[in-house]
């Protein structure tokens, strides 16, 4: 009970608070009409925030996707189809470590574009089959990370070539897969962040 009365605090006491000190210093020090214009302002902005959060996968583009395919090192030169895009907020587990909030979405891809991204992987100095042994990341497998640094895994087992990747951040990790679909011109993008 005491966590979610601090959560209604957190979430509306602030925000009310703001709004409360913007509307009333200006008007007591007789500017009524900027305290109107300060709330209306304020108001704008906290609905803004709240509906890009609610809509967030409403709002993503193709753009969006071809940049954070980019990122880790598969380029789309051709059109494809965004067919799935799903995020989902993780939070505190109740025992044990936070769960991690996660972005999903499944591209429709040329023949042209399959065909480099699967030959991007497979020219990785690090590329390994699935017949071989594939140590998956974990924070353990890291001796001293350094925020910035950025590792990937390429590998191929019996359905994908992926790519997998781990970015150090100040505030956490973010673990990041691209499968690419043998039997089908797919590719599926999983991003989970693991905040400390």
């Amino acid at each position: 009970m005491d966590f979610l009365l601090s959560l209604i605090l957190i979430f509306i006491g602030i925000p009310v608070g703001i709004g409360y000190l913007l509307y009333f210093i200006p008007k007591k020090l007789g500017y009524p009409k900027l305290s109107k214009y300060l709330l209306l302002i304020f108001g704008c902005v906290l609905a803004i925030l709240v509906l890009t959060n609610i809509f967030e996968d409403q709002l993503f583009t193709k753009k969006s996707a071809r940049k954070l395919v980019a990122e880790q090192g598969i380029v789309l030169n051709d059109k494809f189809d965004l067919v799935h895009n799903e995020t989902r907020m993780g939070g505190w587990a109740w025992l044990g470590p936070p769960n991690p909030d996660s972005h999903t979405f499944i591209l429709i891809i040329s023949d042209n574009d399959k065909k480099n991204a699967i030959e991007t992987i497979k020219n990785s100095f690090d590329f390994k089959i699935s017949d071989e042994s594939i140590e998956y990341f974990s924070l353990r497998s890291f001796a001293n990370p350094y925020v910035g640094d950025k590792f990937f895994q390429n590998y191929e087992n019996e359905d994908f070539f992926v790519r997998e990747s781990y970015l150090f951040r100040e505030r956490g990790q973010i673990h990041r897969f691209i499968f690419i679909c043998k039997k089908e011109n797919k590719l599926i993008f999983e991003s989970f962040d693991y905040p400390f």
